[in-house]
């Protein structure tokens, strides 16, 4: 029972670090705000993983998960670019903008819940990916103006729930001795976050927008493949007489 309950722990404390995230935003704290839901990342991407070295997957774990990363990876953000920038904005402007966000980020989980078959690959913007290039962007408000954080907040909503295919890394599994040591990890990893939140906040954005731009750019590429092969099979130079 307990070795059963071990994944959703760490599925709810990314939900818990969700909360603190918002709570944090509200009361201006937006780089404790961010590196919380950067941690929430780090325990998102445990839980899967610990499940199957343990052998204790379930579709409770599974819904669970998802529900939580609604809140941490959804709502937390869209809230914390919310109070950074958007809240000085037109107020139809600002809340339609940060509904956005979560409604797409829900879609995109949903839409994942409900596929069969397993694949190599997300279809879409995965929501912790989303969620922390977001939270991450919101730290340079000084230096961008409201209207590009707009631009690449939708930006961020449509990825989620295009059909731009991403890698998925959570296929690579544990061995059951590092699940022991884990907590080790995660706690270190949030000591070094908590006394330095902007610069490993800040740090953690250039591998996220890496990974976010990777998947637009091979998606553009097998386009261009694909308008290439159409044209040659078109091409009555190319057919056979």
């Amino acid at each position: 029972m307990i070795t059963k309950s071990i994944p959703n722990m760490f599925t709810l404390g990314n939900l818990a670090l969700g909360m603190i995230a918002m709570m944090l935003a509200l009361n201006g704290k937006f780089s404790m705000a961010a590196i919380m839901i950067i941690i929430a990342m780090l325990l998102d991407g445990l839980d899967g993983r610990v499940a199957r070295a343990l052998h204790v997957q379930s579709e409770f774990g599974k819904e669970l998960d998802s529900l939580s990363d609604v809140i941490s990876f959804g709502a937390a953000p869209a809230l914390l670019m919310y109070m950074v920038t958007l809240q000085g904005m037109p107020d139809p402007i600002a809340w339609t903008v940060t509904a956005i966000f979560p409604m797409c980020g829900a879609i995109r989980l949903a839409r994942f819940n409900v596929r069969t078959g397993a694949t190599g690959y997300f279809v879409g913007l995965p929501i912790p990916a989303a969620g922390g290039v977001l939270a991450t962007l919101s730290l340079f408000h000084l230096e961008i103006s409201g209207t590009y954080m707009i631009i690449s907040m939708l930006l961020l909503s449509y990825l989620m729930i295009s059909r731009v295919r991403y890698p998925n890394f959570k296929k690579v599994g544990l061995p059951k001795k590092v699940v022991i040591g884990a907590p080790v990890v995660i706690v270190i990893a949030v000591a070094i976050a908590v006394m330095f939140p902007e610069q490993i906040s800040k740090l953690i954005f250039i591998p996220l927008v890496v990974y976010a731009v990777y998947g637009v750019q091979k998606s553009i590429e097998r386009s261009l493949r694909r308008r290439r092969h159409k044209k040659k099979d078109d091409d009555p130079l190319h057919t056979d007489n």
